[in-house]
């Protein structure tokens, strides 16, 4: 599912590959190729059934939906074998703009678990099969990358989510980084936040060992699900950052900045070499990638 037609030239793109992501010396290995197997297919079995139970998820109203996402999106996350580590204090009911880097296909997901909202997912995503239907039945915020044109709509559209109570999560990085090499905060959805006056609650989302969970450059989405089955104790980290308020920032530019240095931590390196504005790869992003226990007895406690 990588796609055939090339971006336009102002989308961001990564150096990185899987390879370039994968540390040998990092992780418990892998799993034998029968139990890999198993993995795959209860995974598989995880999202179907959230295909299935999307029309109920639907009537149940808007609490009813955000119970139905968290506990499908522990199951999907449970079925890989991916455990959830959930750090930081739950955010207050109430709309906000969500923002995190953008790793992996497991990060929407694993934010869904924890934070559900409207996803922003790039308009190919609506053309998938399964996955198509079931984003747009869950109130996906669908972006043209394309059409630069459309932004001012799409600013509009999750503005008025915002100001009809709902969460928006967006992954502004526009395209999946491993984390060893990042891409600057696009400013657009920040606008979002201003014109509603809501906060800003940037999320860490942080994978040991990164390799099985990296969703970058040439790979495929059925690679990716295959790594990810064999993985041994890979382990996803969601660190709920310190919120934003309104005002606290004059523009988009600004607050997106500020989300940016939150994200990335006091320790990160600023990567301004490959935050260029290059072409990116046609699968780039949905967006437009201690203890620990498994992720569906994980911070059940988190609020919506």
């Amino acid at each position: 599912m990588t796609g055939t037609a090339g971006p336009g030239p102002w989308l961001p793109t990564a150096p990185c590959t899987p390879e370039d992501c994968a540390d040998p010396r990092s992780g418990p290995g892998t799993r034998t190729p029968v139990r890999a197997a198993l993995r795959l297919a209860a995974g598989t079995a995880a999202v179907l059934a959230g295909v299935l139970l999307a029309p109920l998820a639907a009537a149940a109203g808007r609490a009813g939906r955000r119970a139905l996402t968290r506990l499908w999106c522990r199951a999907v996350l449970y079925a890989f074998g991916v455990r959830v580590r959930v750090t930081g204090a739950p955010p207050p009911p109430g709309p906000r703009l969500v923002v995190a880097n953008h790793v992996s296909w497991l990060d929407v997901p694993l934010v869904a678990a924890v934070l559900p909202g409207r996803m922003v997912a790039k308009q190919e995503v609506r053309r998938w099969p399964l996955l198509g239907p079931l984003a747009a039945r869950g109130g996906t915020l669908f972006l043209d990358r394309e059409r630069l044109r459309a932004l001012p709509g799409f600013v509009r559209t999750a503005a008025g989510a915002l100001d009809a109570g709902f969460r928006v999560v967006v992954f502004p990085e526009g395209s999946t980084w491993c984390g060893r090499a990042q891409g600057r905060f696009r400013p657009a959805a920040f606008q979002a936040a201003l014109d509603a006056a809501v906060p800003v609650q940037p999320v860490r989302i942080t994978y040991r060992p990164l390799g099985p969970a990296a969703f970058v450059g040439d790979d495929t989405l059925a690679a990716s699900l295959r790594r990810i089955a064999a993985a041994r104790g890979l382990t996803a980290e969601l660190r709920l950052l310190p919120p934003i308020p309104p005002g606290r920032h004059p523009d988009r530019r600004a607050l997106a900045g500020a989300a940016q240095d939150a994200v990335r931590g006091p320790r990160a390196p600023a990567q301004t070499a490959v935050a260029s504005d290059s072409p990116n790869h046609p699968f780039s992003s949905v967006h437009h990638r201690d203890s620990a226990r498994p992720a569906a007895a994980s911070s059940a406690s988190t609020r919506s």
